[in-house]
């Protein structure tokens, strides 16, 4: 922590040094990272500190009473994909995911992949197997849970509206945990689970395992942590094991829910806005994100009358995820319709 007030300070005072070698007068606005730029006749005396703010790529913005503010970017954390240079693999889809994969769940046909072998951090994905867990335990679904202080994010920082105190049913807390992500409520469940958090989160992985999901690995319930990670073939695993539990096509599709918080009516909405759109026929879903995995998307679907999963991972962007979903659905709508019963037959009889 010291070290990084000192180097925060070496640098604040690296700028009033530059900008006063530039002739710009900084005044107090060193301290807040603003710089409040004189106007001066456009002369051949500008141009040293027109390069220099090229040079620091800075952008100007207009302040109090219609003075210039000078306010440097600072770039984005680039995500793991980015990292290991993901995003330059181009498909014939023109996705903005760096990693997709779609599969025939009847047939376990892969019809579309890009860097389908990739493990990356998988956000909020890790919900879907916490709900798994949960679901699969039979544990009993009206008994109250308090969220605590052990609940509260210390890996990111993220802000929740369940606040510390805040009691609510299983149910209550499994419904807000995949349909809208809420953090305290899926590590509350892992938390007062039988055995507690690591027995949880062993369970996590061993579940994994069964499964054959032999690229992940899961630390603990929520996401937050970059060490949660997977391949979007393990993770179309996942959601054809999910979607064969009802109660979890259930929560995951569900538009919105209300919770009961004392005196106070919360409203809670689905993180994927595709659970209302009419053109969509979706029966399990769970989206994601973190800095480091970028934006995710895991779908079960029904298109042109085939069952198809969906995997999305390390997307550019929030709506972007979205779009390349809407991309394949529109490219699988092209394709002539076959008797995939006859094309199954024909494989197994082959094989």
């Amino acid at each position: 922590m010291p070290y990084n007030i000192f180097s925060r300070a070496f640098k604040v005072a690296g700028f009033v040094f530059l900008f006063a070698a530039l002739g710009v007068p900084v005044g107090h606005a060193a301290t807040s990272k603003k710089v409040t730029v004189v106007k001066r006749s456009h002369s051949a005396k500008t141009a040293p500190v027109k390069a220099a703010v090229a040079r620091k790529k800075a952008r100007f913005v207009m302040g109090a009473k219609n003075k210039p503010i000078m306010r440097l970017i600072v770039p984005a954390k680039p995500s793991f994909g980015q990292i290991a240079g993901l995003h330059a693999a181009q498909d014939s889809l023109d996705l903005k995911s760096s990693v997709a994969l779609v599969i025939d769940q009847d047939t376990q046909e892969v019809l579309f992949s890009k860097n389908d072998h990739a493990v990356l951090p998988i956000a909020s994905l890790t919900k879907l197997m916490t709900g798994v867990i949960i679901s699969g335990a039979r544990l009993p679904m009206d008994e109250l849970i308090t969220v605590t202080q052990d609940d509260v994010d210390t890996e990111k920082g993220s802000s929740s509206r369940l606040k510390v105190g805040t009691t609510l049913t299983r149910a209550e807390l499994l419904h807000l945990a995949l349909m809208s992500s809420e953090n305290r409520a899926a590590h509350a469940l892992g938390r007062t689970y039988p055995g507690g958090l690591s027995t949880f989160v062993s369970l996590m992985n061993a579940k994994a395992k069964m499964l054959g999901m032999a690229d992940s690995v899961y630390v603990e319930p929520t996401g937050l942590s970059s060490r949660n990670q997977s391949s979007a073939h393990d993770l179309a695993t996942l959601v054809n094991a999910a979607h064969a539990d009802p109660m979890l096509r259930e929560l995951t599709t569900s538009t919105g829910y209300q919770v009961a918080v004392g005196s106070r009516t919360l409203q809670y909405n689905n993180t994927n806005r595709l659970v209302k759109n009419p053109e969509w026929d979706i029966g399990l879903q769970k989206t994601g994100y973190i800095t480091e995995a970028g934006q995710c998307l895991v779908m079960q679907t029904k298109i042109a009358g085939r069952k198809l999963i969906m995997v999305f991972l390390d997307s550019a962007g929030k709506l972007s995820r979205l779009g390349d979903a809407e991309r394949v659905r529109k490219w699988v709508e092209s394709i002539p319709p076959v008797d995939h019963k006859l094309s199954a037959s024909i494989k197994h009889t082959s094989g």
